[in-house]
């Protein structure tokens, strides 16, 4: 199991590292564009092999796509990160040409890849992915909703005062601050729905904080989080890697499905060996519908800034 991640920044060498102590990849593949910034990353990622116990190869690579055939997975997180104040939606102009001409490279050396793509606008990217690599719809996947759903389920453990491991609760819709459409109608406590033991007014509170978590942290750290993102990655290149048919929320292209079509936007999907194996129908309540509705117009606005 070879994975590629392009873009050895925070984000990328998170990811590479969650990959590697999972240890279920053969080898991963850090490229970046600035000089022996990956090679740099690989080493001294390797440095903690034996401290935390794991085997899998890590290797560093300035701009040689080469390096990278014949990859199973490929993560797409390089571009520019948020500074405080911005929109993902602003970052548009510059991260559209670097996604377009990574992803080429990408599948031009491995053309049987699935491409995960973090860059943002995130819904975007993994729109133009899907339009310019001849790809199957299955193969490109946008990583989005994995992290609005760890984000929302801090908030509703916080909200609860109960541990994480309580909690389950998932994020559909753009990975946007306006787009996200926590799911408090699903949300649960150990099988039990939050409504039993929050108000309306918190659970408001908690969609609200969830929407607007990356840019609570953008504000705080001056450029985007790492960690969790990092960490989101890794959960959907694992169940990949060893076909656990996981479900997560997902940017997928949709062509029907809740009522939408020609764009990629986050839902429940199931992820195999694959890549995305199902798109999973969950009912949703009417305020739910309108909010996914809205975010997809959203969506479709943001995408009509983009050139192919």
């Amino acid at each position: 199991m070879k994975v590629t991640v392009v873009g050895a920044g925070a984000v990328g060498a998170s990811c590479a590292e969650y990959i590697a102590i999972k240890n279920f990849a053969s080898e991963v593949v850090l490229l970046d564009i600035k000089e022996g910034y990956a090679e740099g990353k690989a080493m001294d990622l390797m440095q903690t092999a034996s401290l935390n116990g794991f085997d899998t190869k890590i290797t560093g690579s300035t701009n040689d796509y080469s390096k990278t055939a014949n990859s199973d997975i490929c993560v797409i997180t390089s571009g520019i990160p948020r500074k405080p104040g911005m929109t993902r939606e602003e970052l548009i102009g510059i991260n559209a040409g670097i996604v377009k001409t990574v992803s080429a490279s990408l599948v031009e050396h491995s053309p049987n890849t699935i491409l995960i793509v973090v860059s943002n606008p995130m819904d975007t990217m993994t729109y133009l992915a899907h339009k310019t690599t001849g790809l199957p719809k299955h193969k490109i996947i946008g990583m989005g909703g994995a992290l609005d759903s760890a984000r929302f389920k801090y908030r509703l453990a916080e909200a609860l005062e109960a541990p994480i491991s309580d909690v389950d609760g998932m994020v559909i819709g753009g990975h946007s601050d306006k787009g996200m459409v926590p799911l408090t109608s699903h949300a649960t406590r150990n099988s039990i729905k939050v409504s039993e033991f929050l108000s309306k007014e918190r659970l408001d509170q908690v969609k609200e904080d969830t929407k607007v978590g990356g840019a609570t942290l953008t504000k705080l750290l001056g450029t985007s989080a790492w960690y969790a993102p990092g960490a989101a990655v890794s959960g959907l290149v694992q169940a990949i890697a060893c076909d656990q048919k996981k479900m997560f929320p997902c940017s997928t292209l949709l062509d029907g499905e809740y009522g939408l079509s020609d764009l990629c936007i986050g839902v429940p999907v199931i992820l195999g060996k694959n890549g995305i194996e199902k798109i999973v129908d969950v009912p949703l309540s009417d305020a739910e519908k309108q909010h996914l509705a809205e975010s997809a117009e959203g969506v479709k606005k943001t995408n009509g800034l983009l050139e192919f």
